[in-house]
């Protein structure tokens, strides 16, 4: 399958939403789901942290993952953002052909 799902966190909804809307304007992603907030707890720079953030679910296709992850990169605020990545390995067909049509470019 082409489809994958990106999960990433955001430190705020007003930043998560700004992306996910960023991101199906642009059609990069078909769909975007915002979380409700989590807690993180984590090591970073040999200390244990704790914070407050918000989960971003992204579906998109494999051909539009490097234009993603440019994206994200640019828009996210973290040193390191998390950006893992899914492979969906089956699903509802019709629906798997909406993120298809819904990512494919433009033709100008």
């Amino acid at each position: 399958m082409d489809t994958i799902l990106i999960a990433t966190h955001l430190p705020d909804r007003a930043l998560a939403l700004e992306l996910a809307r960023t991101l199906v304007t642009e059609r990069l992603a078909a769909c975007v789901n915002v979380g409700a907030p989590a807690t993180a707890v984590y090591r970073w720079e040999g200390a244990v942290e704790t914070a407050e953030e918000i989960p971003v679910s992204i579906k998109t296709t494999k051909a539009r993952y490097a234009e993603v992850e440019a994206r994200l990169l640019a828009l996210h605020p973290y040193e390191l953002p998390e950006l893992v990545v899914v492979g969906i390995e089956g699903g509802l067909s019709p629906y798997l052909a909406w993120i298809s049509a819904e990512t494919a470019p433009v033709p100008t």
